[in-house]
């Protein structure tokens, strides 16, 4: 008997159905395009009707497929090919496009901002569509030297809206950064004109918290070229642009980072055991370089100081452990506690660290005594701390630990002063 199955006869002409689901439609955004471009032109210029005709060819166009599409022809008029440039007809004579895009609106803040408006409604409906405008203003910052310089500053003022009213991803704003975008000097002048649609329709708090978002808080010196890249250059040229929030934005954040980096130098140089007068050099040449203040490097020696050893936890052990701490380096505390001002913050920061860590709430007293010796702090600053100038934090029990001290400074003023009226 034979084991080979024989075949089943099959009728002539017979087709293989295809289930509808296996089948896939041909990627087309010619097609797609062409048949926005044709609702667009019957809306004409009326972004109400634009509007109400994306919403309703939602149900019939791919818009979950051909996102990208609908969104440069919103910006652009048409698909944009790489580099920026409309795609033509099949013959290559024209670029196929329209006139209602953002690239084609008044160049003025209202009018683009209703742009904004029918982006915002396509999105409220079609959700989807919120990642392919991600990645869309990504790729039209990537393409601004394909642009004209007015289409740059339309997008720019265009994006500066969508962005502040929370729609897109700021992230997006890293691509400005590019070096190309950068050395011709288009990422600063796209900046300039984002930064300023945005402050229209928000303040600086605002942008500020969409630039930490996207993690460029710190960069944006990094918009100017590099042969230009200085503070001053970019404080010139925003204020020139009529845009001081961002220049007094970016003094406390280059402020900040330059605390950060001294912080960390006076931390590995002590960890180092390298000598307080070579420390002492390497802050001041920093504080030159970047104009920071001497109290905030004052308080800022202070806390590496502080944050560099272990302490016993005895709290009978601390205080001597301390002492000798700090005695090494009163000397570069010294440094930085030229004027009055940084002596008594310095003094207050000491009070604040005391009272927070408990086992130094006894200590404050002999390291304030120590200062005096070693000429961080003066007389003068000790009493007006004492009298006036004290933090509320455990106010009664340093005052009280100061008070022997207080009187013998202020009975070895009055003696003196005595000694003075003798001889005169």
């Amino acid at each position: 008997m034979s084991n080979q199955k024989s075949e089943k006869p099959v009728l002539q002409g017979q087709r293989i159905k295809t289930r509808k689901r296996d089948e896939k439609e041909k990627y087309d955004p010619s097609a797609f395009r062409d048949a926005i471009l044709q609702g667009f032109n019957e809306a004409g210029s009326d972004l109400d009707q634009v509007s109400k005709f994306l919403d309703s060819a939602g149900s019939k166009l791919d818009y979950r497929r051909y996102g990208e599409v609908v969104l440069d022809v919103l910006f652009a008029g048409g698909i944009l090919a790489p580099g920026g440039f409309i795609l033509e007809d099949g013959d290559g004579t024209k670029p196929v496009r329209t006139n209602v895009c953002v690239f084609h609106a008044e160049n003025d803040h209202g009018a683009l901002k209703n742009y904004y408006g029918v982006l915002y409604k396509l999105i409220r409906r079609y959700k989807y569509i919120e990642k392919p405008l991600e990645e869309e203003l990504r790729k039209l910052i990537m393409f601004l030297k394909g642009f004209s310089a007015e289409e740059r500053q339309k997008l720019a003022t265009t994006v500066g809206i969508c962005l502040s009213n929370g729609l897109g991803n700021p992230a997006c704003l890293d691509a400005l950064f590019e070096e190309h975008l950068v050395k011709e000097g288009l990422a600063l002048e796209f900046a300039s004109d984002l930064f300023k649609a945005w402050l229209v329709e928000k303040d600086m708090a605002n942008l500020g918290t969409a630039l930490k978002r996207a993690g460029l808080e710190t960069k944006l010196l990094n918009l100017l070229p590099f042969n230009k890249r200085s503070i001053e250059n970019f404080e010139n040229h925003f204020k020139a642009a009529g845009l001081e929030p961002v220049v007094d934005y970016q003094r406390v954040k280059a402020t900040a980072e330059t605390r950060k980096n001294i912080y960390r130098k006076i931390s590995e140089m002590i960890k180092d055991e390298e000598p307080v007068k070579e420390i002492i050099q390497s802050v001041k040449e920093e504080m030159k370089k970047n104009g920071l203040a001497e109290h905030d490097v004052a308080v800022m020696a202070w806390t590496v100081i502080m944050s560099v050893v272990e302490w016993n936890k005895k709290e009978e052990l601390v205080a001597e452990q301390a002492l000798k701490h700090l005695r090494t380096y009163t000397p570069l505390l010294a440094a930085f506690t030229q004027s009055s001002r940084s002596e008594l913050l310095l003094v207050n920061k000491v009070q604040d660290y005391c009272y927070t860590n408990m086992a130094f709430l006894n200590v404050f007293q002999k390291i304030v005594v120590l200062f005096y010796k070693a000429e961080v702090l003066s007389e003068d600053v000790i009493l007006k701390w004492y009298r006036e100038g004290h933090s509320q934090k455990g106010k009664g029990v340093f005052l009280d630990q100061m008070k022997k001290f207080v009187e013998w400074l202020e009975n070895a003023e009055e003696e003196s002063e005595d000694e003075d009226e003798e001889e005169d």
